[in-house]
């Protein structure tokens, strides 16, 4: 069974500042805002949910199908992907434009300032799903808003079930768009913030949303998942992780975890319970693609 994974693929570019933000920024001139941060260091990473999602799975042993757009300098990406021995035949590539770019720097109280450049991810909806005998599950990730809106419709007429993960790109839906992908859905996944945002803009509770689909989870960070089915909900509590080096990723990472027991036909608090495994494992490491996976050492 396969997992055709819709998101993005992208450099994320991630520097460290030495210093506070609070301390080079005046609250009274921000009208006039001209700062300049030194990062000594710099470091360029593989990553876009869809790429982070489909390395998460394939290194548990499942079979990710990533349905992206790069654009003329993501010939690297593709390669690296092949090489993992993940396939690529739903990966296009856009000649006019750039691979989406996420420019991240962190200060030493961890807080963040991000740019990104959406790029080539801003065309994928070009490409369309259709039925195929190999893909039985699907994940819409964050992506360019008509791809997601489009993909859900065309995941439901392909009869493939999904799981809706809109991440960072729930605000760019309102209320009835949110509610359509919640009905064309089979699973929705969201983390803490995002399932506020969710069930404010529906006007559904989590309970109410859990009827809609096969389940809901919602996860926690270190406290652990969310998991609602038939509007009752359990608790899956989190796994330690043995060192806090880098959030970044660990969310696609859970995702991957969720994809696998998915493909298995476990029930979705077992999903669970792997995707916080997953998340665990992932933060003790620089780079959202730079881990590896002992399946045996986690039950898979």
């Amino acid at each position: 069974m396969a997992s055709l994974i819709c998101g993005s693929l992208a450099f994320d570019t991630i520097m460290n500042f030495e210093g506070r933000f609070a301390e080079q920024i005046l609250p009274d001139q921000l009208h006039i805002l001209n700062v300049s941060f030194l990062v000594p260091t710099l470091r360029r990473d593989f990553g876009g949910c869809a790429g982070n999602i489909a390395y998460a799975l394939k290194a548990l042993g499942g079979t990710p199908l990533p349905m992206a757009t790069v654009g003329n300098d993501g010939a690297g990406y593709v390669h690296r992907l092949r090489e993992l021995g993940i396939a690529t035949q739903f990966v296009r590539e856009i000649g006019d434009t750039y691979t989406a770019q996420a420019l991240i720097m962190t200060d030493k109280d961890n807080n963040q300032i991000t740019a990104f450049h959406p790029g080539a991810m801003m065309q994928a909806h070009v490409t369309r799903i259709e039925r195929h005998p190999d893909i039985k599950l699907g994940i819409i990730s964050p992506d360019g808003r008509d791809a997601m809106l489009q993909h859900a419709e065309q995941f439901k007429a392909a009869d493939i079930p999904f799981v809706f993960d809109p991440g960072q790109g729930l605000p760019m839906f309102d209320g009835k768009e949110l509610a359509r992908f919640v009905e064309l859905a089979s699973w929705v996944t969201v983390n803490d913030y995002e399932g506020k945002m969710l069930c404010d803009r529906t006007g559904w509770s989590p309970a109410e949303i859990s009827r809609h689909v096969h389940g809901l989870v919602i996860t926690l960070g270190h406290e652990g998942s969310e998991v609602w089915v038939d509007g009752q909900k359990t608790l899956v509590p989190p796994v330690k992780a043995v060192d806090v080096v880098d959030p970044t990723g660990c969310g696609d990472a859970y995702r991957g975890g969720l994809l696998y027991g998915l493909e298995q036909g476990w029930s979705l608090a077992r999903c669970a319970e792997l995707g916080n495994r997953m998340g665990s494992h992932k933060i003790a490491h620089r780079g959202p693609q730079n881990y590896t996976v002992d399946a045996k050492a986690f039950g898979v």
